[in-house]
């Protein structure tokens, strides 16, 4: 087979943050940027939000009670040109490495709006693309204000081939995913929380939920790999799958705020973080339930035969049927009045 498309070895993080601290998540961000570097990857990924937390209490605790969470996490957030994604940036370019970071990003025009957003660094330590979650999901809309398209972008780079990423739920949007596989993704970040509940622990029906029916407990590891693998097989692009992990510390804090919440917190499964090939087949290391660094090399000319069968973006695509128009504007305050 040609060899024309580079070999990429990538390290998935599935790792906690020090909750609700940027200053001391920032400063294990740089460690664990450091340690990839030195296992020769090109690549370090990051999970969604892990700078400074995922908003976990806004699942488990009453919206009228997490006023203090939220202050403090709008305190905590980054700002895009800020000192703290600065040495994110200086790590990078010292490292020679590349970094997916997923964060809480606040605004220079408003102190209570709060974007789940991610970067993509360079080995030169310039941000490529800067992204915000289009719709936060459930209970996430009481945190983040929605995004915008203007990181709906591939990036060609030389190093890792054409790269792309969505953030958590994003997966689920076909149209967000063929706007990337239409600019020729070969390789495809997905980041995810540590752990997503959808419903208390409980053995039989609420008085509410008589005759109706009880859903299962949402399982975040199966949803996420099926959502992922959907978009490797399609698009025919590798796939990085990067989860978070809750530790004790995060755990405790909210329980501490919620008491009613240690059942649910202690009985949902952590996150996985593992990586696919263009079949959607598991590829390299996983790891889940603990922390620690996965690593992967993919061969990104491994994206050119499955083109043959279904190449969604050539042969296989009616184009004078289908038309999608992406609209990559930065909205806020700034543009309103230009």
């Amino acid at each position: 087979m040609a060899s024309w498309l580079p070999k990429v070895r990538v390290a998935a993080c599935n790792v906690a943050p020090v909750f609700m601290d940027t200053a001391k998540t920032v400063h294990k961000t740089i460690g664990l940027i450091r340690e990839a570097a030195t296992n020769r990857a090109d690549l370090v990924v990051f999970p969604e939000t892990y700078i400074p937390a995922f908003p976990l209490w806004a699942a488990v605790a009453s919206p009228i009670d997490n006023h203090s969470f939220f202050g403090r996490l709008a305190q905590e957030s980054l700002l895009i040109d800020g000192k703290e994604m600065r040495s994110i940036q200086q790590a990078c370019a010292k490292n020679k490495i590349f970094a997916h970071v997923g964060f809480n990003e606040r605004s220079h025009y408003s102190v209570g709006c709060i974007w789940n957003s991610s970067v993509l660094i360079s080995d030169e330590g310039k941000i490529l693309n800067h992204h915000r979650k289009l719709q936060p999901t459930f209970y996430e809309k009481l945190v983040w204000s929605p995004g915008d398209g203007a990181g709906l972008k591939v990036v060609d780079t030389q190093r890792l081939g054409k790269i792309g990423s969505l953030i958590c739920g994003e997966n689920t949007n076909p149209l967000a995913r063929w706007s990337l596989i239409a600019q020729g993704e070969q390789l495809h970040v997905t980041t995810w929380p540590p752990v997503w509940p959808t419903r208390r622990v409980q053995t039989a029906p609420t008085e509410s939920e008589e005759g109706a029916s009880v859903g299962k407990q949402y399982d975040n590891v199966a949803a996420n790999r099926t959502r992922t693998a959907a978009h490797c097989f399609e698009a025919k692009c590798f796939g990085v799958l990067c989860s978070a992990y809750m530790d004790k510390e995060a755990r405790d804090m909210i329980v501490k705020h919620a008491p009613s919440s240690a059942e649910t917190l202690d009985n949902v499964t952590q996150g996985a973080s593992l990586f696919l090939d263009p079949t959607g087949s598991q590829v390299g290391e996983q790891i889940q339930g603990q922390e620690g660094v996965v690593y992967a090399d993919l061969d990104l000319n491994a994206c050119v035969e499955p083109k043959q069968f279904h190449d969604t973006v050539g042969g296989y695509q009616r184009f004078d049927i289908f038309d999608l128009k992406v609209d990559r504007t930065r909205r806020g305050p700034e543009t309103s009045f230009e």
